[in-house]
């Protein structure tokens, strides 16, 4: 699968919660659940179930950044970790984290995100996003 979006993560599903339209589809990652909101239309057409290997895929533009380890807020996923590296451009950053045991998740947020959150290499910091900006894919 070769894809534009930065952030492809390879897992196994886990569940399957299955609503009228729309589902919240589980990938195991490394250990850790993401989660991913798609519809139940893509459920069936992707042949999604339990037991199968799929990737949770979210482009670096849907990834926000936040500092510490957990977050009061509606997004189910969020991952703590470590930045890698901070690629500065004229007005916005690509803002790479080390997670989810080993992946990489990039994030592409302001300069201004960047400097107030003090990002640099080896700053803690979480990725945080939204189950309806996950995206799944199989082979």
């Amino acid at each position: 699968m070769k894809l534009s979006a930065r952030n492809q993560l390879a897992g196994t599903v886990t569940n399957i919660n299955e609503g009228a339209v729309n589902g919240i589809v589980t990938i195991d990652v490394n250990g850790t659940p993401v989660s991913a909101t798609i519809s139940m239309a893509s459920i069936r057409e992707l042949g999604l179930a339990p037991g199968k290997a799929a990737y949770a895929v979210i482009k670096a533009t849907e990834v926000m950044v936040g500092r510490g380890e957990h977050l009061c807020l509606s997004a189910r996923n969020q991952f703590p970790g470590k930045v890698v590296n901070v690629e500065r451009g004229a007005v916005n950053s690509i803002v790479k984290l080390d997670v989810l045991g080993g992946n990489t998740i990039s994030a592409t947020i302001s300069n201004a995100a960047v400097d107030e959150l003090g990002l640099a290499a080896g700053e803690d910091a979480l990725a945080v996003i939204k189950a309806t900006s996950v995206m799944v894919g199989v082979d």
